[in-house]
């Protein structure tokens, strides 16, 4: 009954519109415009590591929650489901530890350094970019798994199927 393709392919859609992104921002020709850009990614990235933090935390309680719900309904539940609420909790421990690591990352010093190296802050603007899109991309997948893990147990707890 679960529409397995669909995490997978919504975080392809997330990571997608992270490549015409990149593309569309063109090449970064020196330290100072890459600078300029670290400094307009990272107040946004700030503000979404703080939700993806908080997001993936919650998703975990939710899961406890979930899986003390399974536990005292009348219906049966396979293996599948479990598997299920276990890939949804693995992908919110992976997503609070990136997103941590990234705010981590967004609160390194920059400025003008005279023992940096000039490919210094090109890179670390990629490093910065990708981890938002990769963390993006993660999180859509994590809710989308989410809803179609609750559709299927309230399809499989309700005497109707019209769900």
């Amino acid at each position: 009954m679960s529409i397995s393709y669909l995490a997978p392919l919504s975080a392809m859609v997330v990571l997608a519109v992270g490549v015409a992104g990149h593309f569309a921002s063109g090449s970064i020709y020196s330290a100072l415009e890459a600078r300029e850009l670290i400094d307009a990614l990272s107040r946004p990235a700030l503000y979404l590591g703080s939700a993806i933090a908080a997001s993936a935390a919650t998703t975990l309680a939710l899961m406890l929650n979930l899986l003390g719900m399974i536990k005292r309904a009348d219906a049966d539940f396979d293996a599948a489901m479990y598997r299920r609420v276990y890939r949804i909790s693995l992908l919110g421990a992976w997503l609070l530890g990136g997103a941590v690591v990234m705010l981590l990352f967004m609160t390194m010093p920059i400025g003008e350094f005279d023992q940096i190296p000039e490919i210094w802050y090109p890179t670390l603007y990629k490093v910065l970019y990708w981890w938002v899109v990769i963390l993006s991309a993660l999180l859509v997948a994590m809710v989308t798994m989410l809803f179609s893990t609750i559709r299927d147990l309230i399809a499989s707890v309700t005497p109707h199927d019209d769900i």
